[in-house]
C-alpha cells in the first residue's frame, strides 16, 4: 500500500536536465488503492497545497527569473499564465482561516505579482482565471486591499471576453467550447459590477444552444460542428458549464442537469482502483483524471447522483487525488511531470507551460476537494465496499453518440478489473491521423496510444499504388454491438476510408472495409474484410502495435510477452512481424514509454483477389 506521508518538494531541480528515471516503468498503471485511500482533502490540504506553496515561494524570490523543468517561465509562450498564477495566489489568501496574521503579507505578495504579470500575454482560458480569482477577493471585501488601483482599472480592460468573441457572437478562431469560457467571464464581470448581465445571458443561450444543437438525442458534445469528434471534452464540458453556474450564482436548469446524468452514466462504468481517467482521445493523462472529478462533484452538489453512486463518486475521487500526488508529482522536482519518465502528451499543454500545468490542476483539485468537503465528506475515509461494487458495474455498457448518416459510439468493456473502452468516432480536423482518437481498444496502462502520434497502432496503414495512404479511421457505418454470454461483438462498415495527409478526415472511396471486434475474457480479435475499389491496387499494407509488454519473443508466428500484461499477440494478412524496442520517442503514452514495439507489414503482387482478409489476436491477464 502507498504510505501517506508529506514529501519534501525542492521545486527548484530541474526536471530537463535531471531526467529522471521512470519510476513507474514496472507499473504502468501506477499505485494501486484496493483497500484504502486518504480522504481526498486530507491528500488536498496536508500533500497538494504544500507543493503549489513552494512554487508560488519560489516565485516570490525569483519572479521573473523563475525556472522550472528548464523552462524560463516567462518566456515560455503560456498564453493562459497570468490567470494561473492569480488564481493560485488567491487561493493562497482565501485558504487562510480567520484572523490569521499571514494575511496582510500575503495580500502585498497578490499585488506585487499582478504589477509584475500586467503586462505579459493573457488570453481566454487566462482572463476566465484571473476575474475569477478576482471575483473570489471581491466576495471576501479583499479586491481594494490585493490589487492596487492603477492595476485594478488595467485589468478591468483586459479581463474582457470581448478580446476573443465577435460583436455577433462569433468565436474568433477558437473551438466551440469557448462560449463556456466567454459566458463564465461575463457573468463574473456582472457580479463585480464591471457590465450589465447582457453578455453574460447570450453567451449563456449561444453556450447551450450550442451543445443542443451538436448533441442531438443523445446528449454528448461534438468538439467540431457535427463532424463527430466525442472525446474527453465531450464527457466533461457540461460539468465544466454546470460549475461555472454554480459559481456565478445561478441553478442549472433540469436540461442541463439531465445532460450532467448522461455525461455519469459514460464516467461510472470507468471507475478503477487506481484513480486511471478517460483512456482515449486528446488532453488525457492527468487531465483525463481531473475530468471525472469536475463531472463528479457537480452531479453530487446538484443531486445527479443516487445516494450509493455519491459514496463510490467520492471513494473515486479520492483515489484520483492519492494518485496525482503519488504518480504524477515528482518528489525529485515539486513538480508536476507530463513531459520526462518516458511520458508524452500533446504540443498543446507541452512542458513550455509547466508552472501553469501545475497552477491549474491543483486549482481543479482544491475548488472540487471544497465541494466534496460542503457535502458531508472532510476528513471522511472513503467507502471501504468501494472494491467490492465495482464488481456490480455492468460487463459492457454501449453509449451512443449519433446515428445518421455515420454512426458514432463508445463501447465500455469491464474484465475482471480492466476498463476497456473502445471508440467509434472521428477525430476530425487536426486530429482524425493520430492514434488516441483510433477505432481500437484502450485501457489504461494496458493498451494506450501517444498523443499527436499518426503511427498505424492496431489499424491498417493501406498503401496505394499511385502512393495515396487510406486508413479507417472515421466514416462508420451499421455500427452493431452483440452481447451473447460472455462473448462481446462489435462491428461495422466503412464505404470509404480516411485520405492520409490532410488535416481533416477526408472520404476516399478506394477502398472499403467491413471490421469485426470480438472480446472475450482475457482476449480481444480483430478481423477485417478489406475491399479495393475495381481498378484499384493495393501496394502495401502495414500495422503497429506498441505495448507495455516486455521479454517479447516471436514463436510459430506469434509474439510472446514474459513480462506484462498483455501476454500474446498474433496477426494474419499483414506478413511477417518482427518485434524490437521502441527507436522513437513518439513510442510513448501520456503515463510512460512503451516497453515493446511490434512492427507488421507486407508488400502485395500486382495482381490480388477482390477482399484481402486482416486479422490481429491479443491476450491479456
Amino acid at each position: 500500500m502507498i504510505k501517506y506521508v508529506c514529501v519534501p518538494v525542492i521545486a527548484a531541480l530541474l526536471i530537463g536536465n535531471a531526467a529522471p528515471a521512470d519510476r513507474w516503468a514496472s507499473q504502468p498503471h501506477g499505485p494501486v488503492y484496493a483497500t484504502r485511500v486518504a480522504p481526498m482533502d486530507r491528500t488536498v490540504t496536508t500533500r497538494m497545497m504544500p507543493q503549489v506553496e513552494a512554487l508560488l515561494e519560489q516565485l516570490l524570490r525569483e519572479k521573473r527569473s523563475m525556472k522550472l523543468g528548464g523552462v524560463e517561465v516567462f518566456k515560455s509562450g503560456d498564453k493562459f499564465l497570468p490567470g494561473k498564477i492569480a488564481a493560485a495566489m488567491a487561493t493562497r489568501i482565501t485558504a487562510l482561516p480567520p484572523g490569521d496574521a499571514r494575511l496582510d503579507q500575503r495580500l502585498r505578495d497578490f499585488a506585487d505579482i499582478a504589477e509584475l504579470t500586467l503586462g505579459d500575454v493573457n488570453e481566454s482560458w487566462g482572463l476566465y482565471y484571473y476575474v475569477s480569482a478576482l471575483h473570489d477577493l471581491n466576495e471576501r471585501g479583499l479586491l481594494t486591499r490585493a490589487v492596487r488601483p492603477a492595476t485594478l482599472a488595467k485589468l478591468r480592460q483586459q479581463l474582457d471576453w470581448r478580446r476573443f468573441v465577435r460583436s455577433d457572437l462569433t468565436l474568433i478562431d477558437l473551438p466551440n467550447n469557448y462560449y463556456g469560457v466567454a459566458f463564465s467571464i461575463a457573468r463574473l464581470r456582472h457580479l463585480m459590477g464591471w457590465e450589465d448581465a447582457t453578455g453574460g445571458d447570450l453567451l449563456l443561450a449561444r453556450t447551450l444552444d450550442h451543445y443542443r444543437k451538436y448533441s442531438g438525442e443523445y446528449g454528448f458534445a461534438d468538439e467540431t460542428e457535427g463532424k463527430g469528434r466525442f472525446d474527453r471534452y465531450s464527457v466533461l464540458l457540461i460539468g465544466e458549464i454546470a460549475h461555472r453556474l454554480i459559481e456565478t450564482g445561478m441553478t442549472p436548469s433540469a436540461e442541463v442537469k439531465g445532460w450532467l446524468r448522461k455525461s455519469i452514466d459514460v464516467l461510472l462504468p470507468r471507475f478503477n482502483l487506481t484513480g486511471e481517467g478517460f483512456e482515449y482521445g486528446r488532453s488525457i493523462g492527468a487531465y483525463g483524471e481531473t475530468a471525472f472529478l469536475e463531472v463528479l462533484t457537480a452531479a453530487a452538489l446538484l443531486k445527479v447522483l443516487t445516494p450509493q453512486e455519491e459514496r463510490m463518486a467520492y471513494a473515486f475521487s479520492s483515489r484520483i487525488a492519492a494518485r496525482y500526488m503519488d504518480f504524477w508529482v515528482d518528489p525529485k522536482t515539486g513538480s508536476v511531470d507530463l513531459w520526462a519518465q518516458g511520458r508524452r502528451t500533446d504540443a498543446y499543454r507541452g512542458i513550455h507551460r509547466i508552472f501553469g500545468e501545475n497552477l491549474s490542476l491543483a486549482r481543479q483539485y482544491g475548488y472540487t476537494s471544497a465541494i466534496w468537503s460542503r457535502l458531508g465528506y472532510r476528513g471522511k475515509a472513503p467507502d471501504p465496499g468501494y472494491a467490492r461494487w465495482l464488481n456490480t458495474l455492468p460487463k459492457v455498457t454501449t453509449t451512443w453518440f449519433a446515428r445518421g448518416e455515420y454512426d458514432r459510439a463508445v463501447v465500455t468493456l469491464r474484465d475482471r478489473g480492466k476498463v476497456i473502452g473502445l471508440p467509434i468516432i472521428n477525430g476530425a480536423e487536426g486530429q482524425h491521423m493520430h492514434n488516441p482518437y483510433f477505432p481500437v481498444p484502450f485501457a489504461p496502462g494496458m493498451l494506450q496510444g501517444s498523443a499527436d502520434a499518426p503511427y498505424p497502432h492496431l489499424v491498417p496503414k493501406i498503401t496505394l499504388a499511385d502512393g495515396g495512404v487510406l486508413m479507417p479511421l472515421a466514416f462508420f457505418k451499421d455500427v452493431r454491438i452483440v452481447r451473447r454470454g460472455a462473448t462481446t461483438t462489435v462491428s461495422w462498415r466503412q464505404d470509404a476510408l480516411d485520405l492520409m495527409g490532410k488535416n481533416d478526415a477526408r472520404p476516399d472511396r478506394r477502398a472499403s472495409i467491413e471490421t469485426r471486434y470480438t472480446f472475450t475474457p482475457g482476449r480481444i480479435v480483430r478481423s477485417d474484410r478489406l475491399r479495393p475499389a475495381p481498378g484499384v491496387r493495393i501496394a502495401r499494407i502495414d500495422m503497429e502495435f506498441a505495448s507495455f509488454s516486455g521479454a517479447a519473443k516471436l514463436q510459430a508466428g506469434e509474439v510472446r510477452f514474459g513480462r506484462g500484461e498483455v501476454r500474446r499477440f498474433a496477426a494474419q494478412g499483414y506478413g511477417p512481424c518482427r518485434t524490437q524496442k521502441p527507436d522513437n520517442a513518439v513510442y510513448r503514452a501520456p503515463t510512460g514509454a512503451f516497453a515493446t514495439l511490434v512492427r507488421c507489414g507486407r508488400t502485395l503482387p500486382a495482381a490480388t483477389g477482390s477482399i484481402i482478409a486482416l486479422t490481429w489476436d491479443l491476450s491479456y491477464n
